[in-house]
C-alpha cells in the first residue's frame, strides 16, 4: 500500500489530503444523510471500480472519518457511516456543492472556449 502523508504544509493541506481525489468526495456526499452498505455504493456510483471503492473507504476509514461496521452473517454484510470528524465535514462538502452548482455553467463555458482557442495537435 502506498505511504500517506504525515506532515502538512497548511489546514488546507490536512483538508486536501483527506477529500482530495475523484471519488472521496462522492463518498462522502452519499454518507451525509444516510449509512451505506457497500454494494449500495457500486449503485450509487457505477463508474468507480471495486478495488478503487474499497481502496477509497479504507483511507477514510484509516482518517477517521468513515465507521465500518461488519455484521458476521452470511452473506456478509458490511455498513459504512459517517464519524463525528467525518460529520464535521458536511458543512464543506455542502458549501463545495453549492459552489459547483451555482459556477458550474461559467466552468462549462470557460473551457469550452479554451478547447475552441487552442490549436490542433500537430501528428
Amino acid at each position: 500500500m502506498q505511504k500517506r502523508k504525515t506532515s502538512f504544509s497548511c489546514g488546507a493541506d490536512v483538508t486536501s489530503s483527506v477529500i482530495g481525489g475523484k471519488w472521496k468526495l462522492q463518498i462522502l456526499f452519499q454518507l451525509m444523510d444516510k449509512t451505506i452498505r457497500f454494494n449500495e455504493f457500486r449503485r450509487l456510483m457505477p463508474e468507480i471500480t471495486q478495488r478503487m471503492l474499497t481502496l477509497q473507504l479504507r483511507e477514510l476509514e484509516e482518517d477517521g472519518v468513515v465507521h465500518r461496521e461488519m455484521y458476521h452473517q452470511i452473506p456478509p454484510k458490511v455498513e459504512y457511516s459517517l464519524t463525528d470528524l467525518g460529520e464535521s465535514l458536511v458543512p464543506i462538502v455542502r458549501a463545495m456543492c453549492d459552489w459547483g452548482l451555482a459556477n458550474e455553467g461559467a466552468i462549462i463555458t470557460n473551457r469550452t472556449i479554451l478547447t475552441q482557442t487552442k490549436e490542433p495537435s500537430q501528428p
